[in-house]
C-alpha cells in the first residue's frame, strides 16, 4: 500500500498539470476556500520533485518568446510575496504546439508552444496568459486544492449512509458529490486566479481587455469543449467573462489612473474586444431564414467584419488565425461590415431555402480590419 505521503504526492502531480485553457462548465459553485497552514509545505517539496522532468521538457523564454520573458518579468515586479514562500520566478515554453499554460508552486510558469505563438508580439495578450498563473503560484492554489480535496476524502464532505437506520452505520463518501464539489471548488479558483490576475495587469500597465480579447481568440481557434458539465474543472469563456464583468469595469478604473494615455503604457492602447451572443434563427413568412447574430464591441476604431461559414470538415472548428478571402471561398461564406456603434448591434444574414439545403452553415467570426479573427459563435443547425 502507498504511504499517504506517496498518495499525496500523487495528488500533487494531477494538480501541476491541471491546465488553464480546457473545457467548458456551468455557473460557478460558492465554496469555502481552506486557508493555507503556515508551515504547510508539501505543494513546494513536490515542486522540487517534478522540476527536473518539467525542465527537461521546456525551453528557456528567448529568440521569438523574448516579449514573453520581458512581459512576465514586468509583472514579476508588482507581485508581493510572503518571505517565507521561496519562490524563483521563470518562464519556460513547452514545444508541443498546444493551447496551453500551467505553472509549479515554485514559480515556474510553462506555456506551450501554439498559445506563445498565438501570443506572438502581442505584450497585452502575453499577460493575460502569465498574470492569471503567477496568480495561482501567489495564492498558493495547488495547496489550497490539495487542503480541500483531503478534506472530501476526511468525510467532511457530502455523505451517504448504508444499511438499516436502526443499527449502527458506517459513512461513507459519496463520490459523485465529491466530484462535483472538488470540480465546482477548482473553478471557483479559477475565477479568483482571473481576479487578481487583472488587477495585477491593471497595475503593471496592460489593459484588461486583453483578457476577454484573449478568450474570445481561444474560443475562435476551437479551445474548448461546448457541452456543459458539473464536473468540468474550468468554467467555459462565456461563464467567464459574465464572472468577470465587474471586475473588467474595476481593473479598466485603475488602469485609466496609473496609465491616464493608454497608448504610452507598456501594453499599448486596449484591444478591440466583440462580445458575439448566441445567434437566433427564425423562419419568415417569405420561407427564408434569417439568421441574427447579436453582438457588442469595445475599444473599436473603424470597422468589424461578420462572417457566416460553412466547414466542409463536418463542424470541425478550423484553428485558423485569419479566415481565407471572401474569393477563395465564396461558396461557403457570407460576409457583412458593421461599425458596431451601438450598445447592441445585431447583424442579420437572410437565407433562401436553396442556401438552407445546400449549405451547412456551422459558425460565425468576426474579423477585424486586417482579416484577424476576434471572436466566434457556434451556429445551431437551422432545422428541417
Amino acid at each position: 500500500m502507498e504511504s499517504d505521503s506517496s498518495k499525496s504526492i500523487h495528488l500533487l502531480v494531477g494538480v501541476f498539470i491541471c491546465l488553464l485553457w480546457t473545457v467548458s462548465s456551468l455557473a460557478q459553485q460558492t465554496l469555502n476556500t481552506p486557508d493555507v497552514p503556515e508551515k504547510f509545505n508539501l505543494d513546494m517539496q513536490t515542486a522540487a520533485r517534478l522540476r527536473p522532468q518539467l525542465m527537461a521538457q521546456s525551453i528557456a523564454a528567448s529568440g521569438r518568446y523574448a516579449t514573453g520573458r520581458l512581459v512576465f518579468e514586468r509583472l514579476v515586479e508588482q507581485v508581493h510575496v510572503l518571505s517565507a514562500l521561496k519562490i524563483v520566478w521563470q518562464l519556460r515554453i513547452v514545444e508541443d504546439d498546444q493551447l496551453n499554460a500551467y505553472s509549479s508552486p515554485d514559480g515556474t510558469v510553462y506555456v506551450e508552444s501554439g498559445l506563445a505563438q498565438l501570443a506572438g508580439p502581442s505584450t497585452g495578450l502575453w499577460a493575460a496568459i502569465l498574470s492569471h498563473e503567477i496568480a495561482h503560484v501567489v495564492r498558493r492554489d495547488w495547496a489550497r486544492r490539495y487542503l480541500f480535496q483531503k478534506s472530501l476524502e476526511s468525510g467532511s464532505g457530502a455523505t451517504i449512509v448504508l444499511g438499516d437506520p436502526g443499527l449502527p452505520t458506517s459513512s461513507w463518501a459519496d463520490s459523485k458529490k465529491s466530484s462535483q464539489d472538488m470540480a465546482g471548488f477548482c473553478r471557483q479558483l479559477e475565477i479568483a486566479a482571473d481576479l487578481e490576475g487583472l488587477m495585477l495587469m491593471a497595475r503593471a500597465g496592460y489593459h484588461p481587455d486583453f483578457v476577454p480579447a484573449l478568450h474570445h481568440l481561444l474560443h475562435a481557434q476551437g479551445s474548448g469543449a461546448k457541452s456543459a458539465s458539473l464536473y468540468a474543472m474550468h468554467p467555459c469563456w462565456e461563464a467567464r467573462d459574465r464572472e468577470l464583468e465587474h471586475a473588467f469595469v474595476t481593473a479598466s478604473i485603475d488602469f485609466g489612473h496609473r496609465w491616464p494615455e493608454s497608448y504610452a503604457s507598456p501594453g499599448g492602447n486596449p484591444p478591440t474586444v466583440v462580445f458575439a451572443e448566441d445567434p437566433i434563427i427564425r423562419k419568415t413568412a417569405g420561407k427564408e431564414w434569417q439568421i441574427q447574430i447579436p453582438m457588442r464591441c469595445q475599444n473599436l476604431a473603424g470597422a468589424v467584419e461578420v462572417v457566416l461559414r460553412a466547414n466542409a470538415r463536418g463542424g470541425e472548428v478550423a484553428r485558423l488565425e485569419q479566415l481565407p478571402e471572401s474569393g477563395e471561398a465564396a461558396e461557403s461564406e457570407l460576409r457583412q461590415l458593421t461599425g458596431c456603434t451601438s450598445p447592441k448591434t445585431t447583424i442579420t444574414f437572410t437565407l433562401s431555402d436553396t442556401q438552407d439545403r445546400t449549405t451547412a452553415w456551422t459558425d460565425v467570426y468576426v474579423l477585424d480590419a486586417w482579416g484577424s479573427v476576434l471572436s466566434r459563435a457556434d451556429l445551431p443547425k437551422l432545422p428541417h
